[in-house]
């Protein structure tokens, strides 16, 4: 460590002088050191001890030029995963396992990361099995991949999961899951916005004080988005590539996003079909519902089959294309990127910042 002198501001005989004036528009004491042969290196031995470091060392690094996300476009293969979820069935007990739940973790990532901005993960309840009542500040979706035999209970509304159905958990609700059948398991990709609280100290959770919250059947509900909907306005859509965005069916929210954070879509190509290019600073998570075909994400090729799951980073160019008929569901953190004004697609941005 450099040996540093502190001076203040000197009188002639030395002594450290007055300041100049007083009160709140007088600046603070013009405290100055000398060092002795004093050059950038010594300077940068010495600033962290007193806890800070130099910006012009890191500028390109926190702002950017473009967006930097961390987060790599991956792809976890259904075929590769399942296993091991069934053996987690097998080996964790639901009294071990409050949610027995594989997180998909980006490979440059630890968890709660899929994305720099979104967490997903693959939930196994097996037949007679309750995932314990809870709730929590983040909003949670989720999208039914295997079995009919489950249910969602959400502040006292039950609602029954089939294949394709797509769910909310809106904050702060209790929740529990079950599985009234006899044989096979229930199997969903869990979407939620857990990352922002590794950046916003903000979270709470709390358990019901039993496994279930006292709920009732709910045969419809605002939350409940099934797929016997949704595919007739995809099939209705005569385009190569259609979309079509879940909004809400909150009573006068009808037409917006299906929470201010969190928003979803699924998307459907023809044979041979093949999306336009999208940049957007959104990241997503697709998971493939039928079908057959790849994305181009960047300058890698990801190639899918029904039931794989796949993250496209921000800012990451990417288009899609199918060799069958294909079914893509898609969770995204448009909203809050939309909500920040920090939504951009394309190129011709800059001026209208």
């Amino acid at each position: 460590m450099t040996a540093i002198k502190a001076n203040g501001v000197h009188g002639a005989n030395g002594d450290l002088a007055p300041p100049k004036g007083s009160g709140p528009m007088a600046p603070p004491p013009s405290f100055t050191i000398q060092v002795e042969d004093d050059s950038q290196e010594k300077l940068l031995q010495d600033i962290p001890g007193v806890h800070t470091r130099p910006l012009w060392t890191q500028m390109n690094v926190l702002v950017p030029p473009v967006p930097k996300p961390k987060a790599i476009a991956h792809k976890w293969e259904y075929e590769a995963l399942r296993p091991h979820l069934v053996r987690a069935g097998q080996l964790v007990p639901e009294e071990q396992a409050e949610r027995r739940v594989l997180m998909l973790i980006n490979p440059t990532m630890e968890s709660p990361y899929t994305t720099d901005t979104l967490y997903a993960g693959l939930q196994l309840v097996l037949p007679g099995e309750t995932a314990p009542a809870h709730r929590h500040t983040a909003f949670a979706v989720r999208f039914i991949i295997e079995g009919n035999g489950g249910f969602t209970a959400v502040q006292g509304k039950r609602i029954k999961m089939t294949r394709g159905d797509f769910i909310l958990t809106p904050t702060w609700c209790y929740h529990d899951h079950g599985n009234d059948g006899v044989a096979a398991p229930m199997i969903w990709l869990d979407g939620l916005d857990l990352p922002q609280f590794q950046h916003f100290p903000v979270h709470f959770a709390q358990h019901y004080s039993a496994p279930r919250y006292p709920a009732e059947d709910a045969p419809s509900s605002k939350i409940l988005f099934p797929w016997a909907e949704m595919e007739p306005r995809l099939e209705a859509d005569p385009v190569a590539h259609a979309v079509v965005r879940y909004t809400s069916k909150e009573k006068g929210k009808e037409g917006e996003e299906v929470s201010p954070r969190l928003g979803a879509q699924c998307e459907r190509l023809s044979p041979g079909a093949k999306s336009r290019v999208i940049r957007e600073t959104t990241s997503a998570v697709y998971h493939v519902i039928d079908g057959r075909g790849r994305s181009v994400i960047g300058d890698k090729v990801i190639d899918w089959v029904k039931g794989d799951t796949f993250s496209v980073p921000s800012w990451e160019p990417y288009h899609h294309e199918a060799d069958d008929k294909a079914f893509l569901f898609r969770f995204d953190d448009r909203p809050m990127i939309k909500a920040l004004n920090f939504y951009r697609i394309g190129e011709d941005f800059l001026n209208d910042l």
